[in-house]
């Protein structure tokens, strides 16, 4: 496993830390971090480029001259492709650039991008990122003890308000959570900074050994009691009605028998 060491805010060794072969030191899959750049480009795309048609221009709809006998060529409207302020055919339309990657590809490229940094010595782990004050230049002096001069992707745990706060108006610097790092955003920076919670969760959500909860069985599971619903007696009065009907029914003399 390699061993990286543990760095605080003001640049000083406080311990190491051992990573996991499989998430830093993975074989580096070019193809995997084109796919994973390449997903996560189109993703961002507005897709707001659009022309008018024929119908959406302006112009009226008659038709300019008469079919034949004028020796011009036939037209139809003055709206038309071939002319000039005319329709576009064809053009580009309202649409979304993005498309499903594998989840398995993702994780993949994260891993690849990850034992990149690493191989170049590029991948810093600190301690914590504890900052008192959410003012732009108490993280920048820190970030210059830490050799992140140039620009510098943050990775936090946990959420960081005062982290936040603080590089949200650095130019060349990016605070990333662990659930929403992306590949593209690894080999775009030049320095990777990584929380020591930070790295724990990576490892657990990258590892491909890392066994998984496991859900208890359906039918094991003991459905819930419903309350007996309590059935509504029937009203006096349609009590009175149905027993009056019965008495009339037993009441009626049967038919005499004609004679034969």
């Amino acid at each position: 496993m390699p061993v990286v060491d543990v760095i605080n805010l003001d640049g000083k060794k406080v311990g190491q830390v051992e990573l996991a072969d499989t998430v830093f030191g993975a074989e580096i899959n070019e193809h995997l971090l084109h796919e994973a750049s390449r997903w996560y480009l189109n993703s961002l795309r507005s897709g707001t480029a659009k022309t008018k048609d024929k119908s959406e221009v302006s112009g009226a709809g008659r038709k300019l001259w008469k079919q034949k006998g004028t020796g011009r060529a036939r037209i139809g409207s003055i709206r038309s492709p071939l002319w000039r302020h005319g329709g576009t055919v064809h053009g580009p339309k309202p649409r979304s650039y993005e498309y499903a990657l594998p989840k398995k590809m993702q994780l993949g490229a994260l891993r690849s991008a990850l034992s990149a940094k690493l191989a170049e010595q590029k991948l810093v782990v600190i301690e914590a990122w504890a900052i008192e004050t959410h003012k732009t230049k108490t993280l920048r002096l820190a970030l210059g003890k830490l050799n992140a001069e140039k620009t510098a992707l943050l990775v936090a745990g946990t959420e960081n308000r005062n982290l936040e706060l603080a590089s949200r108006n650095m130019v060349g610097v990016k605070l990333s959570s662990t659930n929403t790092l992306q590949a593209y955003d690894v080999l775009r920076h030049d320095r990777l900074l990584l929380s020591k919670d930070a790295v724990a969760r990576l490892v657990r959500t990258l590892d491909p050994n890392h066994e998984s909860v496991s859900a208890p069985h359906v039918e094991t599971i003991a459905p819930a009691a419903t309350p007996a619903t309590p059935r509504k007696e029937a009203a006096p009065r349609a009590k009175a009605e149905k027993a009056t009907k019965k008495t009339a029914t037993a009441k009626k003399p049967a038919p005499k028998k004609g004679k034969g």
